[in-house]
């Protein structure tokens, strides 16, 4: 389960093909496969602003504890998180092992 593993350095990496990201993706309910394969996102609903502002923070604390840090946009009533590798360019493992750990947040 991705929610359970640890994100590691991936210095030196290639990214993962569309393919082997699409298999990933079906471990992260919700989640949509950029057309170019290089990165994953999904949109958060919620009442209010403050939901939302709160459910970032927490994306936060989980994103410094694992070194690794989506792209967020936040709104009245909603959040969105992209995520992807920036050293390799595109998708890794540790990528889907975040999207994991936000939708266990979201829940």
């Amino acid at each position: 389960m991705l929610a359970q593993k640890k994100c590691v350095p991936c210095k030196g990496a290639t990214a993962l093909t569309r393919e082997q990201a699409k298999e990933m993706l079906a471990q992260v309910s919700g989640w949509e496969l950029s057309a170019d394969g290089k990165n994953i996102r999904r949109h958060f609903k919620f009442h209010d602003f403050l939901s939302a502002l709160a459910f970032v923070s927490k994306v936060g604390g989980v994103a410094e504890i694992e070194g690794h840090h989506p792209d967020i946009m936040l709104g009245w009533g909603y959040a969105e998180c992209m995520m992807w590798t920036h050293d390799i360019g595109g998708l890794h493992e540790n990528d889907f092992i975040m999207a994991s750990k936000i939708n266990a947040l979201y829940s």
